[in-house]
């Protein structure tokens, strides 16, 4: 198996328990899913029964009791301790706990949960270095095409040509429908960088290399943060009347719909953070889940028919991926746009 799975057994028995095909590609799947401190591009076993990792490591930054740096090679895949001036640190779960010595275990309560003290971690992992990642692409894109048009008297060209379009499209067909003429150029910024962003993302998730951004729920979490906190600093008053005091509707019901409509302002930001989390997370699980059968099946048929399933719902994720982003960067400008809609309940009446 790859890595981050070998410390899972530290502190039960020293001989690995055999596990069958169905178990192996459970727990693959499992991993693949996960952050790692690794970049690990694939792994396998040697003719000699040992496992090999081809990839690199990154950089781990813990505080505990002062900042401590070292590379995640030190952890050998999870299976070692690793020693930072006179302290040991081991990865279980993929978090990092200290350990007492070099020979030192992982120590479970009674629901299998770890008690060793865990240091604060900033550590550089495989998702972080995709975020990196992709902040570069986007910089790189967008600087070459607004360089394009100021040395192209306005017109688009080369990257330009291909992200005009997607970017017309983002400001006419999302921003101006659902915030307005009058709102929507304040926070086309927001919305052109969470679209390309997610579906950048949600591509990098379809490769092998297990890059998986979006399926994290802190990500998601952070994105739908964003959203609220930029409605929520954008709503005017008319947006905070229909919440606290709605007009049109007698008082007794305003004071039974205020605490509904104060708690929906959390509940949306909310669902944007699950539906894009579970979505990704759905896709992936399946399509991996369809590819493990082909190795389940000894048989041409079998194997035959599922390879053809997961090749036509990998096609399928490259809309998802597309269509998640689209769905994010909606629902972020519909709030946008209930934020700052000017309502003139007195002229109607």
């Amino acid at each position: 198996m790859s890595y981050g799975q070998e410390g899972h057994s530290d502190t039960h028995s020293t001989e690995e328990p055999k596990v069958d095909k169905k178990t192996e590609i459970k727990e693959y799947i499992q991993h693949h899913l996960q952050d790692s401190y690794d970049f690990n591009l694939l792994s396998y076993t040697s003719e000699s029964g040992e496992q090999k990792h081809v990839g690199f490591p990154l950089l781990v930054i813990l505080w505990d009791n002062g900042l401590k740096m070292f590379s995640s090679s030190k952890f050998h895949h999870g299976e070692e301790v690793a020693e930072v001036n006179g302290n040991f640190y081991k990865v279980y779960h993929n978090k990092i706990y200290k350990v007492e010595g070099l020979e030192g275990d992982i120590v479970l309560d009674e629901h299998h949960h770890a008690t060793n003290e865990k240091p604060l971690d900033f550590s550089i992992t495989k998702n972080v270095s995709l975020i990196f990642m992709v902040f570069a692409i986007l910089f790189f894109m967008f600087s070459k095409m607004a360089k394009a048009y100021k040395t192209n008297n306005g017109m688009p060209k080369g990257m330009g040509r291909f992200l005009e379009p997607i970017v017309l499209y983002v400001r006419d067909e999302i921003a101006i429908p659902n915030i307005g003429e009058k709102h929507y150029k304040r926070f086309m910024s927001y919305l052109l960088t969470v679209f390309f962003f997610v579906w950048i993302v949600n591509l990098f998730g379809l490769t092998p290399i297990g890059m998986n951004l979006t399926n994290n729920i802190a990500v998601t979490f952070c994105l739908a943060i964003i959203t609220y906190l930029i409605t929520t600093f954008s709503g005017n008053k008319n947006y905070w009347k229909h919440i606290f005091w709605m007009p049109g509707v007698p008082v007794p019901m305003k004071i039974i719909l205020a605490p509904i409509e104060l708690l929906g302002t959390f509940i949306k930001p909310f669902a944007l953070m699950i539906r894009l989390y579970a979505n990704i997370t759905a896709g992936h699980v399946v399509l991996m889940s369809i590819i493990g059968m082909m190795f389940v099946f000894h048989n041409w048929l079998g194997s035959s028919l599922s390879f053809l399933l997961a090749f036509v719902l990998g096609i399928l994720e490259l809309l998802v991926a597309a269509l998640q982003a689209y769905i994010f960067t909606v629902l972020s400008a519909l709030y946008f746009g209930m934020a700052v809609e000017e309502h003139h309940h007195d002229e109607a009446h």
